[in-house]
Protein backbone atom coordinates (compact mmCIF):
# COMPACT_ATOMS: atom_id res chain seq x y z
CA UNK A 1 0.00 0.00 0.00
CA UNK A 2 1.12 3.64 -0.48
CA UNK A 3 2.81 4.99 2.34
CA UNK A 4 0.88 8.17 2.53
CA UNK A 5 -1.01 10.65 4.79
CA UNK A 6 -2.46 12.57 2.03
CA UNK A 7 -3.11 10.35 -0.34
CA UNK A 8 -5.94 7.10 0.41
CA UNK A 9 -6.54 3.78 -1.30
CA UNK A 10 -9.36 2.98 -2.68
CA UNK A 11 -9.23 0.60 -4.92
CA UNK A 12 -10.91 -2.95 -5.47
CA UNK A 13 -9.47 -6.65 -5.24
CA UNK A 14 -11.54 -8.60 -7.59
CA UNK A 15 -11.62 -12.24 -6.83
CA UNK A 16 -13.79 -13.58 -8.56
CA UNK A 17 -13.00 -12.55 -12.40
CA UNK A 18 -11.61 -15.49 -14.08
CA UNK A 19 -10.83 -13.95 -17.59
CA UNK A 20 -9.02 -10.39 -18.12
CA UNK A 21 -10.08 -9.01 -20.95
CA UNK A 22 -12.30 -12.16 -21.71
CA UNK A 23 -8.42 -14.25 -22.78
CA UNK A 24 -5.86 -14.28 -20.19
CA UNK A 25 -6.47 -16.49 -17.56
CA UNK A 26 -6.04 -14.67 -13.68
CA UNK A 27 -6.54 -17.15 -10.94
CA UNK A 28 -5.31 -14.72 -8.46
CA UNK A 29 -7.62 -12.17 -9.45
CA UNK A 30 -7.16 -8.54 -10.47
CA UNK A 31 -6.53 -5.13 -8.78
CA UNK A 32 -8.48 -1.86 -9.81
CA UNK A 33 -6.24 0.73 -8.18
CA UNK A 34 -7.71 3.82 -7.25
CA UNK A 35 -6.53 7.04 -4.67
CA UNK A 36 -7.48 10.31 -3.36
CA UNK A 37 -5.41 13.09 -2.69
CA UNK A 38 -6.89 15.02 0.76
CA UNK A 39 -5.33 19.25 -0.30
CA UNK A 40 -6.96 22.10 -0.21
CA UNK A 41 -8.35 20.49 -3.59
CA UNK A 42 -9.85 16.69 -3.40
CA UNK A 43 -8.51 14.59 -6.03
CA UNK A 44 -9.91 11.17 -7.12
CA UNK A 45 -7.45 9.46 -9.42
CA UNK A 46 -9.33 6.73 -12.01
CA UNK A 47 -12.54 4.50 -11.41
CA UNK A 48 -12.81 0.78 -11.87
CA UNK A 49 -14.22 -2.31 -13.96
CA UNK A 50 -18.08 -2.46 -14.33
CA UNK A 51 -17.52 -5.54 -12.11
CA UNK A 52 -15.90 -3.30 -8.79
CA UNK A 53 -18.06 0.07 -9.13
CA UNK A 54 -20.23 -0.68 -6.01
CA UNK A 55 -17.52 -1.71 -3.99
CA UNK A 56 -15.20 1.37 -5.54
CA UNK A 57 -17.83 3.92 -4.56
CA UNK A 58 -18.14 2.67 -1.49
CA UNK A 59 -14.62 2.59 -0.45
CA UNK A 60 -14.63 6.12 -2.00
CA UNK A 61 -18.09 7.70 -0.29
CA UNK A 62 -16.24 5.76 3.45
CA UNK A 63 -13.33 8.32 2.51
CA UNK A 64 -14.78 11.37 1.41
CA UNK A 65 -17.48 11.51 4.19
CA UNK A 66 -18.90 14.87 3.89
CA UNK A 67 -16.62 16.10 1.47
CA UNK A 68 -16.90 16.06 -2.40
CA UNK A 69 -14.20 15.76 -4.71
CA UNK A 70 -13.15 18.79 -6.67
CA UNK A 71 -11.39 16.22 -10.14
CA UNK A 72 -11.23 12.83 -11.25
CA UNK A 73 -8.33 12.21 -13.10
CA UNK A 74 -8.68 10.18 -16.13
CA UNK A 75 -5.27 8.49 -16.61
CA UNK A 76 -6.58 5.74 -18.70
CA UNK A 77 -10.08 5.46 -20.53
CA UNK A 78 -9.80 1.55 -21.14
CA UNK A 79 -13.32 0.17 -19.39
CA UNK A 80 -11.50 -1.65 -16.26
CA UNK A 81 -10.79 2.36 -15.48
CA UNK A 82 -13.43 4.66 -16.84
CA UNK A 83 -16.71 2.39 -16.03
CA UNK A 84 -17.59 4.40 -12.81
CA UNK A 85 -16.77 7.48 -14.38
CA UNK A 86 -20.73 8.58 -14.88
CA UNK A 87 -22.11 6.98 -11.56
CA UNK A 88 -19.36 9.35 -9.82
CA UNK A 89 -20.52 11.91 -11.82
CA UNK A 90 -23.92 11.72 -10.93
CA UNK A 91 -22.64 11.91 -7.34
CA UNK A 92 -21.21 14.75 -7.55
CA UNK A 93 -22.15 16.75 -10.66
CA UNK A 94 -19.77 19.70 -9.89
CA UNK A 95 -16.57 17.70 -9.96
CA UNK A 96 -14.23 18.44 -12.65
CA UNK A 97 -12.62 15.69 -15.07
CA UNK A 98 -8.95 16.22 -15.76
CA UNK A 99 -7.82 14.40 -19.09
CA UNK A 100 -5.60 15.48 -22.13
CA UNK A 101 -7.13 16.03 -25.86
CA UNK A 102 -7.28 12.15 -26.46
CA UNK A 103 -9.04 11.72 -23.35
CA UNK A 104 -12.02 14.10 -24.05
CA UNK A 105 -11.69 13.10 -28.17
CA UNK A 106 -12.50 9.54 -26.96
CA UNK A 107 -14.92 9.95 -23.49
CA UNK A 108 -18.05 10.87 -25.88
CA UNK A 109 -17.76 7.35 -27.10
CA UNK A 110 -18.52 5.64 -23.48
CA UNK A 111 -21.26 7.92 -22.14
CA UNK A 112 -24.66 9.75 -23.75
CA UNK A 113 -24.34 12.23 -21.57
CA UNK A 114 -22.51 15.47 -22.55
CA UNK A 115 -19.84 16.21 -19.79
CA UNK A 116 -17.75 18.54 -22.05
CA UNK A 117 -18.36 21.54 -19.43
CA UNK A 118 -16.39 19.83 -16.50
CA UNK A 119 -13.51 19.09 -18.87
CA UNK A 120 -10.02 20.75 -17.42
CA UNK A 121 -7.46 19.72 -19.95
CA UNK A 122 -3.99 19.35 -19.71
CA UNK A 123 -0.98 19.06 -22.01
CA UNK A 124 2.00 17.19 -21.48
CA UNK A 125 4.43 18.23 -19.01
CA UNK A 126 1.97 20.52 -17.67
CA UNK A 127 1.60 21.18 -13.76
CA UNK A 128 -1.25 22.01 -11.80
CA UNK A 129 -1.89 22.58 -7.81
CA UNK A 130 -3.84 21.48 -5.86
CA UNK A 131 -2.58 23.42 -2.34
CA UNK A 132 0.38 21.62 -1.15
CA UNK A 133 0.40 19.05 -3.89
CA UNK A 134 0.79 19.20 -7.11
CA UNK A 135 1.00 17.11 -10.02
CA UNK A 136 2.70 17.12 -13.29
CA UNK A 137 1.06 14.97 -16.46
CA UNK A 138 2.85 12.69 -18.66
CA UNK A 139 1.29 12.02 -21.93
CA UNK A 140 2.13 8.29 -23.25
CA UNK A 141 0.45 7.75 -26.34
CA UNK A 142 -0.08 3.53 -27.02
CA UNK A 143 0.99 2.60 -23.69
CA UNK A 144 -1.06 1.27 -24.59
CA UNK A 145 -4.16 3.30 -25.80
CA UNK A 146 -3.77 6.11 -27.53
CA UNK A 147 -5.24 8.68 -24.61
CA UNK A 148 -3.13 7.07 -21.82
CA UNK A 149 -1.03 9.67 -19.47
CA UNK A 150 1.00 9.60 -16.09
CA UNK A 151 1.33 11.95 -13.04
CA UNK A 152 3.99 12.63 -10.91
CA UNK A 153 3.43 14.36 -7.43
CA UNK A 154 7.00 15.98 -7.16
CA UNK A 155 6.38 16.31 -2.88
CA UNK A 156 5.96 13.02 -2.18
CA UNK A 157 8.13 11.18 -5.45
CA UNK A 158 5.52 9.47 -6.44
CA UNK A 159 4.63 8.12 -10.10
CA UNK A 160 1.09 7.37 -11.41
CA UNK A 161 2.00 4.93 -14.30
CA UNK A 162 -1.40 4.50 -15.78
CA UNK A 163 -0.97 0.56 -16.60
CA UNK A 164 2.73 0.90 -16.82
CA UNK A 165 4.08 -1.40 -14.08
CA UNK A 166 1.53 -3.73 -13.75
CA UNK A 167 0.68 -6.99 -13.14
CA UNK A 168 -1.99 -9.85 -12.43
CA UNK A 169 -3.25 -10.90 -9.38
CA UNK A 170 -5.03 -9.11 -5.91
CA UNK A 171 -1.44 -9.57 -4.43
CA UNK A 172 -0.54 -6.11 -3.01
CA UNK A 173 2.62 -7.00 -1.91
CA UNK A 174 6.19 -7.41 -4.63
CA UNK A 175 6.82 -10.98 -3.92
CA UNK A 176 7.89 -12.39 -6.98
CA UNK A 177 6.49 -9.19 -8.87
CA UNK A 178 8.06 -10.11 -11.95
CA UNK A 179 6.11 -13.56 -13.05
CA UNK A 180 3.19 -11.91 -13.37
CA UNK A 181 3.96 -8.72 -14.40
CA UNK A 182 6.06 -10.18 -17.35
CA UNK A 183 3.08 -12.11 -18.31
CA UNK A 184 0.87 -8.61 -17.89
CA UNK A 185 3.67 -6.67 -19.72
CA UNK A 186 4.11 -8.72 -23.28
CA UNK A 187 0.63 -9.66 -23.82
CA UNK A 188 -0.98 -6.09 -22.43
CA UNK A 189 1.41 -3.08 -23.41
CA UNK A 190 4.34 -5.81 -25.40
CA UNK A 191 3.36 -4.66 -28.94
CA UNK A 192 4.23 -1.27 -28.15
CA UNK A 193 7.89 -1.39 -26.82
CA UNK A 194 9.05 1.67 -28.64
CA UNK A 195 6.52 3.70 -27.16
CA UNK A 196 7.66 2.09 -23.54
CA UNK A 197 11.09 3.07 -24.67
CA UNK A 198 9.55 7.05 -25.18
CA UNK A 199 8.27 7.13 -21.74
CA UNK A 200 11.25 5.85 -19.93
CA UNK A 201 13.31 8.30 -21.52
CA UNK A 202 10.61 11.16 -20.27
CA UNK A 203 10.57 10.14 -17.17
CA UNK A 204 14.24 9.06 -16.77
CA UNK A 205 14.94 12.61 -14.68
CA UNK A 206 12.35 12.31 -11.85
CA UNK A 207 12.80 11.41 -8.42
CA UNK A 208 10.76 8.49 -8.12
CA UNK A 209 10.19 6.76 -4.73
CA UNK A 210 6.50 4.94 -5.53
CA UNK A 211 5.25 3.72 -8.55
CA UNK A 212 1.21 3.32 -8.41
CA UNK A 213 0.13 0.96 -11.71
CA UNK A 214 -3.95 1.14 -12.11
CA UNK A 215 -3.16 -2.70 -11.25
CA UNK A 216 -0.96 -4.48 -9.15
CA UNK A 217 1.17 -4.15 -6.14
CA UNK A 218 2.94 -0.23 -5.34
CA UNK A 219 6.26 -0.50 -6.02
CA UNK A 220 8.63 1.57 -3.20
CA UNK A 221 11.85 -0.51 -2.75
CA UNK A 222 14.43 -1.29 -5.81
CA UNK A 223 13.05 0.60 -8.15
CA UNK A 224 15.94 0.74 -10.61
CA UNK A 225 14.93 -3.04 -10.97
CA UNK A 226 11.52 -2.55 -12.16
CA UNK A 227 12.33 -0.04 -14.39
CA UNK A 228 15.45 -2.16 -15.36
CA UNK A 229 12.92 -4.93 -16.13
CA UNK A 230 10.33 -2.82 -18.38
CA UNK A 231 13.80 -1.42 -20.24
CA UNK A 232 14.72 -5.04 -21.23
CA UNK A 233 11.38 -6.04 -21.91
CA UNK A 234 10.59 -2.97 -24.19
CA UNK A 235 13.77 -2.98 -26.11
CA UNK A 236 13.00 -6.65 -27.33
CA UNK A 237 15.92 -7.99 -25.58
CA UNK A 238 16.16 -11.18 -24.31
CA UNK A 239 15.70 -11.38 -20.30
CA UNK A 240 17.35 -14.68 -19.92
CA UNK A 241 19.74 -17.36 -21.72
CA UNK A 242 17.38 -20.09 -22.15
CA UNK A 243 15.48 -22.36 -24.94
CA UNK A 244 11.98 -22.36 -25.06
CA UNK A 245 11.01 -25.54 -26.76
CA UNK A 246 7.08 -25.17 -27.38
CA UNK A 247 5.10 -28.07 -29.35
CA UNK A 248 1.73 -28.94 -30.78
CA UNK A 249 1.22 -32.72 -30.74
CA UNK A 250 -2.10 -34.37 -32.53
CA UNK A 251 -1.86 -37.83 -31.35
CA UNK A 252 1.55 -37.86 -29.20
CA UNK A 253 4.26 -37.96 -31.71
CA UNK A 254 5.53 -34.89 -31.75
CA UNK A 255 5.65 -34.61 -28.38
CA UNK A 256 7.69 -37.38 -28.09
CA UNK A 257 10.15 -35.79 -30.40
CA UNK A 258 9.79 -32.26 -28.28
CA UNK A 259 10.98 -34.08 -24.76
CA UNK A 260 13.31 -36.11 -26.66
CA UNK A 261 15.00 -32.91 -27.98
CA UNK A 262 14.31 -31.11 -24.60
CA UNK A 263 16.34 -33.60 -22.91
CA UNK A 264 19.31 -33.66 -25.47
CA UNK A 265 19.60 -29.90 -25.22
CA UNK A 266 19.75 -30.18 -21.42
CA UNK A 267 22.45 -33.62 -21.75
CA UNK A 268 24.25 -31.25 -24.18
CA UNK A 269 24.52 -28.44 -21.10
CA UNK A 270 21.77 -26.23 -21.79
CA UNK A 271 20.89 -24.56 -18.00
CA UNK A 272 18.29 -23.51 -18.52
CA UNK A 273 15.04 -25.75 -20.84
CA UNK A 274 11.51 -25.27 -20.71
CA UNK A 275 9.17 -27.56 -22.49
CA UNK A 276 5.63 -26.37 -23.24
CA UNK A 277 2.82 -28.25 -24.84
CA UNK A 278 0.87 -25.08 -26.65
CA UNK A 279 -2.15 -27.35 -27.09
CA UNK A 280 -2.72 -27.35 -23.04
CA UNK A 281 -0.82 -24.14 -21.77
CA UNK A 282 -2.23 -20.40 -21.51
CA UNK A 283 -0.89 -18.92 -24.50
CA UNK A 284 -0.46 -15.97 -22.47
CA UNK A 285 2.35 -17.86 -20.36
CA UNK A 286 3.99 -19.05 -23.99
CA UNK A 287 4.19 -15.69 -24.84
CA UNK A 288 5.57 -14.86 -21.65
CA UNK A 289 8.38 -17.05 -22.31
CA UNK A 290 8.74 -16.83 -25.95
CA UNK A 291 9.80 -13.16 -25.06
CA UNK A 292 12.13 -14.12 -21.97
CA UNK A 293 14.46 -16.57 -23.42
CA UNK A 294 16.60 -16.02 -26.44
CA UNK A 295 16.04 -18.94 -28.10
CA UNK A 296 13.20 -21.09 -29.17
CA UNK A 297 12.50 -24.12 -30.79
CA UNK A 298 9.16 -24.97 -32.16
CA UNK A 299 7.54 -28.77 -33.10
CA UNK A 300 4.48 -28.83 -34.67
CA UNK A 301 1.79 -31.64 -36.60
CA UNK A 302 0.93 -29.96 -40.02
CA UNK A 303 -2.66 -30.03 -40.89
CA UNK A 304 -5.00 -29.63 -43.51
CA UNK A 305 -2.31 -28.65 -45.75
CA UNK A 306 -0.89 -26.10 -42.77
CA UNK A 307 0.28 -26.40 -39.45
CA UNK A 308 -1.97 -27.35 -35.99
CA UNK A 309 -4.45 -24.39 -35.18
CA UNK A 310 -2.67 -24.40 -31.75
CA UNK A 311 0.86 -23.55 -33.03
CA UNK A 312 -1.25 -21.32 -35.76
CA UNK A 313 -2.90 -19.22 -32.90
CA UNK A 314 0.71 -18.91 -30.81
CA UNK A 315 2.76 -17.77 -34.15
CA UNK A 316 0.07 -15.23 -34.81
CA UNK A 317 -0.07 -13.90 -31.42
CA UNK A 318 4.00 -14.06 -32.03
CA UNK A 319 3.32 -11.55 -35.25
CA UNK A 320 0.87 -9.50 -32.85
CA UNK A 321 3.19 -8.70 -30.15
CA UNK A 322 5.98 -7.51 -32.15
CA UNK A 323 8.60 -10.79 -31.44
CA UNK A 324 11.35 -9.84 -32.64
CA UNK A 325 15.25 -10.30 -32.17
CA UNK A 326 15.34 -13.98 -31.48
CA UNK A 327 17.21 -16.98 -33.21
CA UNK A 328 14.34 -20.01 -33.37
CA UNK A 329 14.28 -23.70 -34.97
CA UNK A 330 11.64 -25.38 -36.69
CA UNK A 331 10.83 -29.14 -36.70
CA UNK A 332 7.56 -30.22 -38.18
CA UNK A 333 5.60 -34.08 -38.57
CA UNK A 334 3.81 -35.14 -40.84
CA UNK A 335 2.31 -38.35 -42.13
CA UNK A 336 1.83 -37.89 -46.24
CA UNK A 337 2.10 -34.07 -46.77
CA UNK A 338 4.09 -32.94 -44.23
CA UNK A 339 3.69 -28.64 -44.10
CA UNK A 340 4.29 -27.34 -40.96
CA UNK A 341 7.82 -26.35 -41.30
CA UNK A 342 6.50 -23.91 -44.65
CA UNK A 343 3.61 -22.98 -42.79
CA UNK A 344 5.30 -21.44 -39.84
CA UNK A 345 7.96 -20.32 -42.05
CA UNK A 346 5.27 -18.26 -43.96
CA UNK A 347 3.66 -16.78 -40.84
CA UNK A 348 6.85 -15.64 -39.30
CA UNK A 349 7.97 -13.68 -42.29
CA UNK A 350 6.54 -9.87 -40.98
CA UNK A 351 9.02 -10.75 -37.46
CA UNK A 352 12.00 -8.81 -37.90
CA UNK A 353 15.29 -10.07 -36.63
CA UNK A 354 14.39 -13.34 -36.13
CA UNK A 355 16.65 -16.08 -37.54
CA UNK A 356 15.64 -19.30 -38.49
CA UNK A 357 18.66 -21.64 -37.39
CA UNK A 358 19.18 -25.29 -38.28
CA UNK A 359 18.53 -27.95 -40.70
CA UNK A 360 15.07 -28.65 -41.81
CA UNK A 361 13.40 -31.17 -39.80
CA UNK A 362 10.70 -33.68 -40.97
CA UNK A 363 9.10 -36.35 -38.69
CA UNK A 364 6.86 -38.74 -40.89
CA UNK A 365 4.41 -39.95 -38.16
CA UNK A 366 6.94 -41.43 -35.44
CA UNK A 367 10.60 -40.29 -34.62
CA UNK A 368 13.62 -42.36 -36.72
CA UNK A 369 16.63 -42.83 -35.92
CA UNK A 370 17.87 -40.46 -38.20
CA UNK A 371 15.26 -38.11 -37.20
CA UNK A 372 17.36 -38.90 -33.80
CA UNK A 373 20.35 -37.92 -35.41
CA UNK A 374 18.94 -34.57 -36.69
CA UNK A 375 17.80 -33.64 -33.81
CA UNK A 376 21.16 -34.17 -32.18
CA UNK A 377 22.81 -31.93 -34.72
CA UNK A 378 20.28 -29.14 -34.20
CA UNK A 379 20.50 -29.43 -30.15
CA UNK A 380 24.61 -28.47 -31.02
CA UNK A 381 23.07 -25.47 -33.63
CA UNK A 382 20.60 -24.13 -30.93
CA UNK A 383 23.63 -24.51 -27.86
CA UNK A 384 25.76 -22.13 -30.32
CA UNK A 385 23.23 -19.84 -30.83
CA UNK A 386 23.27 -19.10 -27.50
CA UNK A 387 23.28 -14.91 -26.82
Amino acid sequence: MLKSNSFKYVGVADETIDLFESQYPVPEGMLYNSYILFDEKIVIFDTVDQRAIDTWLSNVQKELGDKKPDFLIIHHLEPDHSAGILKLHELYPEMKLIGNPMTFKLLPQFFDEDLSALYVTVKDKETLEFGAHSLTFYTAPMVHWPEVMMSYNPEEKIFFGADAFGKFGVDQTTYDWACEARRYYFNIVGKYGNQVQALLKKIGGLDIQAICSLHGPVLDEDLGYYVGLYDTWSSYKPEDTGVLVAYASIHGNTAKAAEYFAKKLEEKGEEKVVLTEISRSDVAEVIEDAFRYDRMVLFSSSYDAGVFPPMESFLHHLVAKNYCNRKVALVENGTWAPSAYKTMEKIMEPLKNVEIIGDKITIKTTMSKANEEELDALADVVISAKG
